[in-house]
Formats: C-alpha cells, structure tokens, sequence
C-alpha cells in the first residue's frame, strides 16, 4: 500500500469534450441538471482507461480504493460519484454514452467497471445502446456483485426483507412513508461498513490508521450527504429497471466485449437467495454475454463479503488484474 502513503489518490474533475447524449436528456426534460453525476478522473497513460460506477454508497473514488493502483497501470480512472441530492438513470446513461464516445474517439475504449448497483446502471446502458442498435465501444466489462433488480434485495414472496439492504431500501417503496427512513437506511449503511472497518483480521496489511481514516471519513460522508429526496430517487430508478427475464426483449447480446462477472462467496447480507439475476447470469450468460465467465470470490482469513472490494482487497485484486492482462484492447468487438 505504500503507493497510497507515498502518492495519495487526487481525482480531479473532468470537463467532458462530449456532452450530446447529455444536453439531450436535458433538452427533453427527462432529468435536470441537479441529477448528473459528477465525473472525476485521475489521469496516466494508457489505452484501456477505466470507466467506475460504485454502488448505492460509498462512492466510486472509495470503491475502488485499493484497486486503484492496478487500474492506473493500464490508463486514466474515471469516477462517476452519483448526485447525493437526485438520481436520473437516463441522466447517467447519457454521461456514460459521452463518456464511452469521448474515450474511444481519442482511441482508448475503456473497460467499464461497475460494483453493486453500479451493475444495474451498466446492464440498462447495455440494454438502452442494443435497443438502438448502437454498438458499445468498449474494452471490457467487470461487474461485481451485481444488484440490476428490486427483487434482487427484496423477495417479494417474503413478508419481511431478508437482507439488510432490503431492510434499507423496502421502505421507500411507501410513498406514504415519513422522513424517519432516511435516517434509518442511513444507520443501516453505516452498520455494513463498519461491520468490516471493525475486523481487524481483514485490515492487516490494508489501510494504514490515517488510510482508514481518511476512507472512513468519505464514505460516511457520502452516507450523510444522501438527502431523502436522492435516495428516493436512487430506489425509484432501481425499482423502474427492466425485470432480467425481459433483458432479452431488447435483443442479444448485451455486449460481446469481453466481460468479467464477480460474485462474493458471502452475498447474503445484500442480495436476496431468489436473485433474478444472478438467475439469469447463471441460466443465460451465454446468450447475454457470450465472451464473459463468472467466479465467485473465496478465501481470506474471514468469508468475502458482497462487493468488498477494501476489506477483501486480496481476493477480488487477482481476478480482475488477470481479466486486464488478458484483454486485448487492440482488437475491439462490437456488438451487432
């Protein structure tokens, strides 16, 4: 980690030199400027940049914290750190058409690395460009641990949430609901990341104390941020994606670019046992990613978490360091 001591990640902001798919969400209402992303980037070079989108919390900066160093050897990082005040999934896709056309005109097509819900926002910018026929222009897809659905953290066959996100996230399906769940999904967020910030066998040889209060200090910041009206808004448009029995409607493949799919060896605490998909990706990745494998990630002094990519550094970094040795940026496929 002494990259991390030595030269600290400074994201800084990114002036997007392509803004069409964006401006024309604008000009036809579909999303307000407060629902944009913001888009930071820490600049090397390299011709397979990175594209982060993180999950509900922490932010894209923080997700990939300890990735870092090893995404930087290949090209510049780009983090998409969701708005804390609104959400627009058609805004988002927008910036990621910009984003994906801005690189891959300068010839640098990048991998798009998505965690959590960031899968949902990856799989419905798939589904958006194959319905218009539009190929993407990328390297390479990683997603970990994906949540694309509602029913992925809520059964809805249970009559109460069997995850703890589940539990966050249920009650702003009530538009009846008072202002006391935001705080309550707030306290819930805190608990699953202090749950591994606690454990100290998976810290050892991770974070240094000022690392890890630095790191704790951004994510609970970006917990508290999220007012009611952004984590309303973050739910509706996870609750208005399309079911994954349906991704097929749009047309397959989704992507035909190489694509890496994690999951944890301990999902439980977020995604429901009666995933729709991880379902699908088990039933039908062939057909929807046809050059993609899928791994569950073990091993570690403590079970891998869902999506813990600091606590559980170690086991994820050898899967998706071997996926960007192996990808072959020069010999672009896109999908039909």
């Amino acid at each position: 980690m002494t990259g991390y001591r030595l030269r600290p990640p400074q994201p800084v902001p990114h002036a997007p030199a392509v803004t069409r798919a964006a401006d024309a969400v604008l000009a036809r209402r579909e999303a307000d400027p407060r629902q944009a992303a913001a888009v930071l980037c820490e600049r090397r070079a390299g011709d397979r940049p990175t594209i982060v989108l993180g999950g509900f919390v922490p932010d894209s900066t923080e997700q990939v914290f300890l990735l870092r160093g090893m995404l930087l050897r290949y090209g510049s990082v780009y983090y998409l750190n969701y708005p804390r005040r609104g959400f627009s999934i058609a805004m988002l896709c927008a910036q990621i058409d910009d984003l994906v056309d801005e690189l891959s005109l300068s010839g640098q097509p990048p991998v798009i690395l998505s965690v959590s819900f960031g899968g949902a926002v990856l799989i419905e910018w798939l589904r958006r460009r194959r319905a218009a026929r539009c190929a993407p222009p990328i390297s390479g897809a990683v997603i970990i641990s994906p949540v694309a659905c509602y029913e992925d953290v809520v059964d809805p066959s249970s009559p109460r949430p069997t995850t703890l996100l589940g539990r966050a996230l249920k009650p702003f399906a009530d538009p009846d609901a008072d202002s006391s769940i935001t705080e309550r999904a707030r306290s819930i967020f805190i608990k699953m990341f202090e749950a591994g910030a606690n454990n100290r066998a998976a810290l050892a040889g991770l974070l240094s104390p000022s690392e890890l209060r630095h790191l704790r200090a951004a994510v609970i910041s970006a917990i508290h941020g999220i007012d009611a009206t952004g984590a309303r808004e973050r739910v509706a448009a996870l609750g208005g994606l399309g079911h994954p029995a349906c991704w097929a409607a749009t047309g397959l493949p989704l992507c035909v670019a190489p694509t890496l799919i994690l999951y944890a060896e301990k999902e439980g605490s977020v995604i429901a046992a009666t995933s729709p998909t991880r379902r699908q990706l088990e039933s039908d990745r062939a057909s929807l990613f046809p050059t993609s494998e899928c791994r569950v990630v073990r091993g570690g002094q403590t079970p891998v978490q869902h999506a813990s990519l600091i606590f559980h550094h170690y086991q994820f970094l050898p899967h998706i360091a071997a996926f960007y040795r192996q990808s072959k940026p020069g010999k672009l496929v896109l999908a039909a």
